[in-house]
């Protein structure tokens, strides 16, 4: 099971003279970065909401929004001058920049945020519960999305695996050619430069043991085996969280894929790495958003 950083969700409902609406949503990002907007009455409650979408959502860069609006009942109301005073000053100087007239300024003022705010706006516990129940709800669609998403992503990233383990395979039968082609281009280098039939034949079969084991690819063959086995149990581990360490995985393959292109000495063997190389970036792509 996997879950994208990615998702959506939304909740609203009418509550007594209250219409609450709650918007979540996320994108990819290394840590938990969240983006809270709250109108002035659910300040006290903040902390709790913060937690809340930080104990649930776990990483990503999140916003949330969540509006209280009023049914039309009237109510006392007060306006704040000192935050009023602030917005005068930049904004005659923006109108003067602009050459807009400055007939209209005090209806402007009065609709900057939290300037004129109802004098009875303090939340009952009531509508706090409500407000919890629809950002739980709100939480639980963006939940809902992510899983959606991270099948794809789970696809994609299985189709990724299955073709550099195959890739691994076309090594393998590449493998053998290598070595006699190693043979006959140390028997013809030594023909070159020494002359036929004037090389120590025990002595060139020792070299080319020695060659041939420094440059043998059979650990790394093992090592990416188990690392592609591990990322696909990983996958299908129920932690809801795990893209930090499939992304460590994939740096453990890569060291792998390195490793098998600078021992190749072989253009057949050299072009499956390249092809394993490329479908490693494409899945550390996909990776990065995952949760």
């Amino acid at each position: 099971m996997l879950y994208s950083m990615t998702g959506y969700g939304r909740a609203e409902a009418t509550f007594k003279d209250k219409t609450i609406l709650v918007e979540v949503k996320s994108l990819n990002g290394k840590q938990f970065d969240l983006r809270l907007n709250i109108p002035f009455m659910l300040k006290p409650y903040e902390v709790e909401i913060r937690n809340k979408l930080n104990e649930t959502l776990l990483r990503g860069s999140v916003e949330s929004t969540i509006t209280i609006k009023s049914n039309g009942i009237s109510k006392p109301v007060t306006v704040n001058k000192e935050l009023a005073k602030s917005y005068y000053q930049p904004i005659v100087e923006l109108a003067d920049e602009l050459g807009i007239p400055k007939e209209n300024i005090l209806s402007t003022l009065l609709k900057m945020p939290d300037v004129v705010s109802s004098s009875s706006e303090v939340l009952t516990e009531e509508e706090w519960k409500q407000i919890q129940d629809l950002l739980q709800e709100a939480i639980k669609a963006l939940i809902q999305h992510r899983l959606e998403e991270g099948k794809s992503v789970e696809k994609d990233l299985l189709e990724r695996v299955a073709a550099i383990e195959a890739h691994q395979a076309d090594i393998e039968k590449f493998e053998p050619n290598r070595r006699v082609k190693i043979k006959e281009g140390l028997v013809k280098l030594l023909e070159q430069h020494v002359g036929p039939d004037k090389y120590d034949n025990n002595r060139l079969e020792q070299e080319l043991i020695y060659y041939i084991e420094k440059i043998d690819i059979s650990e790394e063959k093992v090592r990416l085996n188990n690392h592609c086995t591990y990322f696909k149990t990983v996958l299908k581990e129920a932690e809801p969280s795990k893209g930090k360490k499939l992304s460590f995985i994939l740096q453990e393959m890569g060291r792998e894929i390195n490793t098998t292109g600078s021992k190749a000495n072989d253009m057949e063997m050299q072009k499956s790495v390249i092809l394993m190389k490329d479908e490693l970036e494409k899945a550390k792509e996909q990776i990065l958003n995952v949760l």
